[in-house]
């Protein structure tokens, strides 16, 4: 499986959808699924029964996962397109706009 170019903890900027240009820190990535969950991006309504987790219960609104395609990352306020670099021995990601290492 080819590695994730998003990670956790990125920024990234909604580029299609219903969230076009909304930018957002990534909460959860799934690799198999190949989605993102990003902070206040693509939010649903849930109604929840009331549980030992929820007492209550009620409406909940909450994230729902975006494709990997419809996002792109930030590097310093600009989106960028990622790729991947050898470093000396090791593999890092890079800013195709600039050509800075990510990390």
């Amino acid at each position: 499986m080819a590695t994730m170019k998003i990670k956790k903890g990125d920024m990234v900027k909604v580029i299609a959808g219903k969230d076009k240009d909304k930018e957002g820190k990534v909460i959860a990535v799934n690799k198999k699924k190949n989605t993102v969950l990003v902070e206040g991006i693509n939010m649903v309504t849930k109604h929840a029964k009331p549980s030992m987790r929820n007492q209550q219960g009620g409406i909940i609104h909450q994230e729902a996962p975006v494709d990997l395609s419809n996002v792109m990352y930030l590097h310093k306020g600009t989106p960028t397109r990622v790729g991947f670099k050898m470093d000396g021995d090791k593999k890092v990601r890079f800013a195709k706009k600039t050509g800075e290492v990510i990390d």
